[in-house]
């Protein structure tokens, strides 16, 4: 069943417009801001923020094998994912999907089965769920096939990552680890480690791989970038090749050259509310106080995109419209979105509705669709003194 459109101004909530909070009311209609009068929903103590915007999520993951030995379909991993998404205020969502040598889950087989899933599921989406593909390095033989599944399925985000040496250096320290990793892509600890073996053999072909690939996003109009650089150095390689994106950098001279060559740096929500990297990284915090920080992406966990806006308030970090701007605006901009990330008149209206007392996240709107709605707030739009037109949409 197709959903409606709505078309309602809210009225009496502090809403973020123009990098500044302000006491008025915001309309929409047929899916966009509008200015002019129609049925009202009263949200008086409540904020009204642009939706958020998430470049790199892997959530979904839980979603499609609960337990390594439990995994399930496809189509109800998305389903989950995307009410995860709605009820944490997320209105654009890309899920990053690993095309690696890893295999299971991570595989090129498995990363084309999630295309074609998702192309199946996006006429019944809340949230505009996308997919990131997360490409390993050392993946040379797989270079045709990426390139085709990028353009038939419309893929507009790739990021590079090499997890070779990291892999064999938790083989010596903890194995186990290693073995847990084996199990989760239905393997033994031996043959993982084959695997990583033969796929470090490709390092020479490995530079020429990443620039015709380069080559061909440019071509495709594919935003592309780098994950967990560990150093100045590999930055700089990724940039030079057009990975202009700087994701999750490990360290803070990684950060400190994407600053310097103009490149946009990301960094984990969860790390800013739990005030530091669970797997010992640099502090995301840290990186944001010294202002070499863009954007902060939900990683592992949905509810940490807005949580750490508002961590880095209490703080004493930034104030609301900026510590927002990393979660809604700046994501937008460095994914060339210009339709969305801003409360403006003409864009999308993509909201994120807080009660402002409780910080909960009680309504979500994408694209002008309610996509969810609890606690106070659904009796707000419920009780509306104009039910009879909030009925006839």
């Amino acid at each position: 069943m197709p959903m409606s459109y709505p078309s309602l101004r809210l009225t009496g909530a502090t809403i973020l417009r123009d990098g500044e909070l302000q006491q008025r009311s915001l309309a929409f209609s047929e899916g966009r801001i509008m200015r002019g009068p129609l049925p009202e929903v009263d949200l008086t103590g409540y904020l009204i923020l642009p939706g958020i915007i998430d470049l790199h999520g892997d959530a979904f993951e839980r979603h499609l094998a609960p337990r390594p030995s439990a995994p399930f379909p496809i189509a109800t991993a998305l389903r989950a994912t995307d009410a995860d998404a709605a009820a944490n205020g997320v209105t654009t969502a890309y899920m990053a999907q690993s095309w690696s040598w890893e295999g299971g889950f991570r595989s090129p087989d498995f990363a084309i089965e999630m295309m074609k899933g998702l192309a199946a599921y996006r006429g019944m989406a809340l949230t505009d769920l996308r997919l990131q593909v997360r490409c390993e390095t050392h993946t040379v033989a797989t270079g045709a096939r990426l390139l085709e599944a990028v353009e038939r399925y419309g893929i507009d985000y790739v990021v590079f990552n090499n997890h070779i040496e990291e892999t064999l250096n938790t083989a010596l320290l903890k194995p186990e680890d290693v073995a847990a990793w084996a199990r989760k892509a239905g393997q033994t600890p031996e043959f993982f480690l084959a695997t990583v073996h033969e796929a470090k053999r490709q390092s020479r072909d490995v530079p020429r791989y990443l620039c015709k690939l380069a080559e061909q996003f440019d071509a495709l109009g594919v935003s592309y970038g780098s994950h967990d650089d560990p150093d100045g150095e590999t930055r700089e390689m990724f940039s030079m090749i057009g990975a202009k994106i700087c994701e999750f950098p490990t360290a803070r001279p990684a950060a400190a050259l994407a600053r310097a060559v103009g490149d946009p740096v990301l960094m984990g929500a969860p790390n800013v509310v739990r005030g530091g990297s669970q797997s010992g990284n640099v502090s995301a915090q840290d990186i944001i106080a010294d202002g070499l920080c863009d954007g902060l992406v939900s990683d592992y966990y949905y509810p940490a995109l807005a949580q750490a806006a508002f961590a880095l308030v209490d703080r004493g970090v930034m104030d609301l419209p900026r510590a927002w701007a990393l979660i809604s605006e700046k994501p937008a901009a460095i994914l060339r979105m210009a339709d969305r990330g801003r409360l403006d008149p003409g864009r999308r209206a993509d909201l994120t509705i807080v009660n402002a007392e409780t910080r909960a996240i009680e309504a979500t709107v994408v694209a002008g669709r309610i996509t969810h709605l609890a606690g106070e707030a659904a009796h707000r739009f419920f009780h509306s003194p104009q039910p009879r037109a909030l009925a006839a949409e």
